[in-house]
């Protein structure tokens, strides 16, 4: 932690964010997996304050993301963009034996579904289907892409 807070003082000593807007420059929400290998900015180009991104195991379409994008679109976003990814652990196990190993590392079932995932092209079409067609994400433009994570392209996947 030592290592990560003389980071940040050298990241502070040179800053000039502070007067940039909490609506992102272009108008863009990305929802994307938590896995360390994803730099979002990195993979579109972005920089600080071009976008949103909300990240999670998956990259998926859950309640909580749901409410995260209709507040960016509240704030001016106007498109969405989801991204998954190859070799992804939300597909190496079900949902059943997700919860074992919760279960037998902390002694006690998830109260929730952890969120298994499919076949990945399909996920992907199912997340930018739902919503294109949700009443509460009016959003103009909505893409769907696998990110390779060994080769680092994105592929883009049509619904």
């Amino acid at each position: 932690m030592d290592d990560l807070l003389a980071n940040n003082d050298r990241y502070s000593s040179g800053f000039r964010g502070g007067d940039l807007s909490s609506s992102p420059a272009r108008k863009l929400v990305v929802l994307s997996c938590m896995d360390a290998r994803i730099d979002v900015h990195q993979i579109l180009g972005l920089d600080v304050g071009d976008a949103h991104v909300i990240r999670n195991a998956g990259g998926s379409l859950t309640e909580d993301t749901t409410r995260s994008l209709v507040l960016s679109n509240l704030m001016g976003t106007e498109t969405a963009v989801v991204i998954q990814h190859t070799d992804c652990r939300m597909r190496a196990s079900t949902e059943e034996e997700f919860a074992a190993l919760v279960t037998s590392k902390t002694g006690m079932a998830p109260p929730f579904e952890l969120g298994a995932l499919g076949e990945l092209e399909q996920t992907v079409h199912d997340a930018i289907t739902e919503i294109r067609e949700s009443r509460l994400l009016p959003f103009s433009d909505v893409r769907g892409y696998v990110y390779d994570v060994r080769s680092g392209l994105l592929r883009e996947i049509t619904a």
